[in-house]
């Protein structure tokens, strides 16, 4: 299901659209990274979910994150996808990590 504030796209079946995390610029110290130097985000918020994917007694299993979720994702893969002017990254469920508990 999409968010309330997000409804130009709705992943289909097990699909999960994120939005990553702004990489850190400046350290805990004060010292600024260059843009070169910071690593790739893992670290995203989940912006829509598909309805789930079927199983084996066909029975639709849903998705295991929520929109709004702080989402740990693997370093490679994902569907780059650029909606007004913004960059989304559209997983499979099962190729994210983990969430995050608040």
């Amino acid at each position: 299901m999409a968010g309330k504030a997000f409804r130009k796209f709705l992943p289909l079946f097990d699909r999960v659209l994120v939005e990553r995390c702004a990489a850190e610029t400046v350290t805990k110290g004060g010292i600024m990274i260059p843009e070169k130097a910071q690593g790739k985000v893992l670290q995203a918020t989940v912006v829509a979910v598909g309805s789930g994917a079927k199983g084996k007694n066909g029975e639709i299993q849903p998705v295991s994150v929520k929109v709004g979720e702080k989402v740990l994702l693997p370093e490679y893969g994902g569907t780059k996808i650029v909606l007004d002017d913004k960059d989304y990254y559209l997983f499979r469920d099962g190729d994210i990590l983990g969430k995050y508990l608040d």
